[in-house]
């Protein structure tokens, strides 16, 4: 009785108004170019995938009283974008990264991991996937070979263009914007897509990873995961929801648990993997969103369209131009690069760099994390320390 009483409760914040709804934009500048990206590049269904993530915001909008974002997992894509991993590896990377996560949740080990790994670390990891990402997009951007075109330097320019020209709009969401025009470039530049796309009822089915899957991905994408979920998608999120609603907050081992179980059942039917953040959820808040309506909107209406044009969407997402593509992923490229100013000191900054230089110039994340988070336990010892300046 007491979980349905708390289901009511929940329930009972939900609003739905034009606010709500545009509010349930605020993180789609984020989701739809990654989704897109892997389903492009790396082949991820993009019916199944989107369906699983509108599966997951009706449950959070269940479970969370707040608008909780459900997203991509940004490490993983970035790592899967830029090499080339294959659908089971990206599955098996969310799983792996669930299950860590699912067990510091429940044995209320999270705040002791987010002590232990350094925040610089953390923010040189995300400053290294940043780069990876932005320099995968300007390839993508110049592999177009052609000046002028539907899908053409000239396009990716003016796609640049127009991303700087919403930045700060509220009301227009740009990645939204850039998805539609690609769409239509996609129609004019092969007619046959248009006539590929139907109305059909398809629901994912069955595609587990193999062992092997998890071998290969979890040192080269689940590693460098599992730190920002647990820095982002669980402290940071907490916090930032102490500060937005006071009065309804989200408890760090409730949102570990809830990351956790979300890829255990997702990622065995082609769900790309996904988690809350805080950044989403800032999003979201900056557009409007104030209570669980909006997550709930979100979630039907993602749900309605994998289910109603189903595979017909992988021949989209296949004819979607590589320079519109390119410029929305050098957004989120820079937006994961840019949480990173927040390292000021200028130790922390050293060893900020010092890891990103490592994940990029040794091409393994795995590898870069270990040395950047050596590196830092170095710095902390006076003989090494780097002091600021104006300090010494």
């Amino acid at each position: 009785m007491k979980r349905f009483a708390g289901l009511r409760t929940t329930l009972g914040h939900a609003r739905l108004d034009r606010n709500e709804v545009a509010g349930s934009l605020g993180d789609m500048g984020t989701f739809l170019p990654l989704l897109v990206g892997m389903s492009a590049q790396n082949g991820l269904s993009f019916s199944a995938a989107l369906f699983f993530a509108g599966l997951l915001n009706v449950v959070t909008g269940l479970t969370f009283a707040i608008p909780m974002a459900v997203q991509p997992m940004k490490a993983i894509a970035a790592v899967a974008l830029t090499e080339g991993l294959t659908v089971p590896q990206i599955l098996a990377a969310g799983v792996s990264v669930s299950v860590v996560i699912l067990l510091l949740g429940v044995t209320g080990l999270v705040d002791w991991l987010n002590r232990v790994i350094p925040k610089a670390v953390v923010r040189g990891l995300q400053l290294a996937l940043g780069l990876s990402l932005l320099m995968k997009a300007l390839q993508m951007v110049a592999g177009t070979r052609v000046a002028i075109g539907a899908d053409s330097y000239l396009t990716g320019v003016l796609a640049a263009l127009l991303v700087l020209a919403l930045f700060f709009s509220r009301r227009v969401p740009a990645a939204l914007v850039l998805f539609g025009a690609g769409i239509v470039l996609a129609m004019w530049k092969d007619p046959r897509v248009l006539g590929s796309l139907g109305v059909g009822i398809t629901l994912p089915h069955f595609t587990p990873p193999a062992w092997d899957d998890f071998a290969t991905s979890f040192p080269k994408a689940a590693l460098p995961q599992i730190p920002l979920t647990t820095l982002n998608s669980v402290i940071a999120v907490c916090a930032l929801s102490i500060d937005l609603f006071p009065d309804r907050p989200a408890r760090p081992r409730r949102v570990a648990i809830s990351v956790g179980l979300m890829n255990l059942v997702a990622a065995w039917f082609g769900g790309m993997p996904m988690c809350h953040g805080a950044g989403g959820l800032a999003g979201q808040y900056r557009f409007g969103a104030r209570t669980n309506g909006s997550i709930l909107v979100l979630g039907v209406v993602k749900m309605a369209v994998a289910v109603s044009f189903g595979a017909s969407l992988m021949t989209l997402c296949r004819a979607f131009p590589a320079s519109i593509l390119g410029v929305m992923l050098a957004f989120s490229g820079m937006e994961l690069a840019l949480v990173t100013r927040d390292q000021t000191s200028r130790t922390d900054a050293f060893a900020m760099l010092m890891t990103a230089a490592a994940c990029l110039g040794l091409n393994n994340i795995a590898l870069g994390f270990v040395l950047g988070w050596g590196l830092t336990l170095c710095l902390r010892l006076r003989p090494f320390r780097v002091e600021d300046p104006d300090r010494e």
